[in-house]
């Protein structure tokens, strides 16, 4: 073994990281360790012992060179160096970890510290004492000194609350419960300051604007003068590099954890992305709530980290996770009969509020937000809010650019080939939002209409990823656009992320579509070619402020709670009103149908669907001319499938009848060009030609759209002759 420490292979420290708060080793102020050990993982069996010795570890299975046992001992063996300088230097008790890192070269040691320069040197000693060890020396007592001679530093910026706090972290919706828990807190009359990836915002004034989800952003909270609730959405990156702003917090939220950022910061899995999410978790007080997503079985494993109670949320009713919860002496809160429902050991549920007078929720369409609002109703209700108050926010948190700027906005906006559209932007970073994206547009779109959805990502995420976005675009939207998104190409070019989603979208049989530089580029390509009812979805990310701009430009009006309702109840093909038109022909009376048709008409003017059920209380009275002219102004209303098909073949009956006979044959033509499989339609267009004296080819045409569309065993064994008999007496045109 040679003993010039320049000759071996160098030991290096990659990063020595202060870190300032909670953190993924620690609950309290850590420095992290990352080390190159290369020249241990390959050296032979015989030096690894002899450095083991040397540790005070004594006999060890060294493992073969490279492998994962050797990066095992020497993790091992960079705690022991950690420990001895630590003793050497005065300090005979030190909190000390070491894990493995992604590759196997790589070793994070990392231990607790209370002055800043001397925790800083004790970290830059790690490298140096293993390099010597690997060569025979021992320089323990060297670092030792350097240790106790550097200063002290300043103190850790970590801020200890005086008031109430709540943590919130997820992968995805943990900026839209962090602005609904203000919401909440501020309308119950607390002065509530809170952060996010939007910045800091002091009781609905933003004071500083950027990504504040990191410890910067907790201080910006707590320092607002007259702060009485604070709020902090805490992400991953700021968590891994400084720590949690904060000593502790009342109350935890995880929302849940997919993969998302991964190969960033050492996180390469799921797994280890949960550990991360976790810190919050273990950082909440004893007296507080834990409030973890029981549908997420990596969210919900945190409950036994978790010094606090744990407070369960499930879209679930009978899920296993309520039971547990309620055991463990915590609470559950889900959706029981379509109402947010709070539920206690003491076996009576407590009803809040029904999902669809939630607007957040998209009259329920939003599954996804409704377990945003689960997670957020917890929370709220944790930090000691009045139900009542909690109750009041859920109902007047509006999804639009003001409370929830990119999250699921909706917009009523004019399309460009007639009529209007329904556009929504949302951010859709990864897979879990797109899906919630698409969710969304398939509820508001209406029978027969499209979705249009303009596709983009930033350039952070892995191949795989921008690969199954293209994948469930291509599956779920009717026409896909790429909208670019050119301040977060992150190292990538527009040209490669794009050859990404387009692979993804082949696998789902879309050979190809057109490219934006700009996500307002998209936008504006998708509703020119939008039609009347179709919806129009943007992926927006950095031109929220342009598309808001341009929308109000065009005239698009943002959606209240109650139109978003009433487009959800069209894109089931049926009516707001529709227990009372039910009702309506339920009466036998038909004088009393008649004055029940027009009260709804007076109630819903200009409404197409109630002119055509107003009309049809007359034509069933036998007054068809009044109902020919409801059933012209249904048609001409806009009135959509399935009934407009239904109000041309009752315009065209009551037309027969009242004699206007070849009126009535040709909406019938027009119909049966269209629909050239019903035999109803045929059956009323048979009925007309025998009105307007054409009695054979009235026949015919009946017989023809027998043998055509039906499946009668004998009409299958005869086709070829009632088609024969058809023609003869109704000859095709020639």
């Amino acid at each position: 073994m040679t003993s010039d420490l320049h000759l071996t292979p160098a030991v290096t420290a990659t990063e020595v990281r202060v870190l300032e708060g909670p953190n993924l080793y620690f609950p309290r102020p850590a420095v992290k360790v990352t080390l190159d050990l290369t020249a241990y993982l390959e050296a032979d069996k015989d030096t690894v012992r002899s450095v083991a010795r040397t540790a005070g570890l004594g006999a060890i299975q060294a493992g073969a060179p490279g492998t994962e046992q050797r990066q095992r001992v020497i993790a091992r063996l960079a705690e022991r160096a950690v420990r001895a300088v630590s003793r050497a230097s005065g300090t005979g008790r030190l909190g000390v970890r070491s894990r493995p890192g992604g590759d196997r070269s790589v070793v994070v040691v990392s231990f607790v510290w209370r002055r800043r320069g001397p925790a800083q040197a004790l970290g830059e000693s790690v490298a140096p004492v293993l390099a010597a060890w690997l060569v025979g020396r021992d320089v323990v007592k060297e670092q030792a000194h350097l240790v106790r001679e550097a200063p002290d530093g300043p103190a850790a910026r970590i801020v200890t609350p005086q008031i109430p706090v709540a943590s919130i972290t997820g992968t995805n919706g943990k900026t839209s419960t962090t602005r609904l828990l203000a919401h909440i807190a501020m309308t119950a009359g607390r002065h509530t300051a809170w952060s996010s990836t939007d910045g800091v915002v002091d009781h609905g004034t933003m004071i500083e604007p950027g990504d504040f989800s990191g410890p910067a952003g907790a201080r910006g909270v707590l320092e607002a003068p007259g702060v009485e609730i604070g709020i902090l959405e805490t992400a991953r990156g700021g968590m891994l590099l400084k720590g949690l702003g904060v000593s502790h917090n009342d109350v935890s939220v995880v929302t849940n954890v997919t993969a998302d950022h991964l190969g960033l910061h050492g996180v390469d899995t799921v797994d280890q992305l949960a550990e991360v999410k976790a810190i919050i978790t273990r950082a909440t007080r004893p007296e507080g709530w834990t409030v973890l997503n029981g549908d997420d079985p990596r969210v919900w494993a945190m409950r036994t980290g978790s010094p606090a109670r744990p407070w369960v949320f499930t879209l679930d009713a009978n899920s296993p996770a309520i039971r547990e919860a309620l055991g463990l002496g915590g609470r559950a809160i889900t959706v029981l009969d379509d109402r947010v429902t709070v539920l206690t050991d003491s076996g009576v549920p407590d009803r809040l509020v029904s999902v669809v007078d939630i607007p957040m929720t998209i009259s329920g369409l939003s599954r996804h937000n409704v377990a945003n609002v689960l997670a957020a109703t917890a929370a709220a209700l944790g930090l000691g809010i009045d139900r009542a108050d909690v109750i009041e926010g859920l109902r007047t948190f509006r999804p639009d650019a003001e409370l929830n700027p990119g999250r699921m906005n909706t917009y009523t906006a004019p399309a460009g080939q007639g009529g209007s559209c329904t556009v929504v932007v949302d951010l859709a970073h990864n897979e879990a939002g797109l899906d919630a994206l698409m969710d969304v547009a398939e509820g508001l779109r209406q029978p027969g209409s499209r979705i249009h959805l303009g596709l983009g990502a930033g350039g952070d995420r892995t191949d795989e990823i921008l690969e199954n976005l293209g994948e469930i675009a291509g599956h779920r939207a009717d026409h896909v656009v790429a909208a670019h998104k050119a301040h977060y190409l992150r190292g990538r070019t527009m040209e490669d992320l794009e050859a990404h989603l387009r692979i993804g979208l082949q696998r789902a049989g879309v050979a190809d579509v057109d490219s934006h530089e700009t996500e307002l580029g998209g936008l504006k390509a998708l509703v020119e070619v939008a039609h009347d009812g179709d919806v129009v979805a943007i992926m927006c990310h950095s031109e929220r402020e342009a598309i808001y701009a341009w929308l109000a430009e065009i005239g698009a009006v943002a959606d209240s709670a109650s139109s978003i309702r009433r487009k959800v109840i069209l894109a089931r093909g049926e009516h707001e009103a529709e227990e009372a038109i039910a009702a309506l022909w339920e009466d036998e009376d038909v004088e009393r149908r008649i004055a029940t048709g027009a009260a709804l008409y007076a109630a819903y003017p200009g409404d197409a669907r109630i002119a055509y059920e107003y009309g049809g209380t007359f034509d069933s009275a036998g007054q068809e001319e009044r109902a020919v002219e409801l059933y012209r102004e249904a048609l001409g209303g806009g009135l959509r499938e399935p009934y407009r098909h239904r109000a041309v073949i009752q315009l065209a009956s009551s037309l027969r009848n009242v004699g206007r006979h070849e009126e009535a044959v040709g909406l019938l033509d027009e119909l049966a060009l269209d629909r050239p499989d019903s035999i109803g339609i045929a059956g009323f267009r048979a009925l007309a030609l025998h009105s307007a004296g054409r009695p054979a080819e009235a026949l015919g045409s009946l017989l023809a759209a027998v043998a055509h569309a039906s499946m009668d065993d004998d009409v299958l064994r005869y086709r070829r002759s009632l088609t024969a008999y058809a023609q003869e007496l109704a000859p095709p045109p020639e």
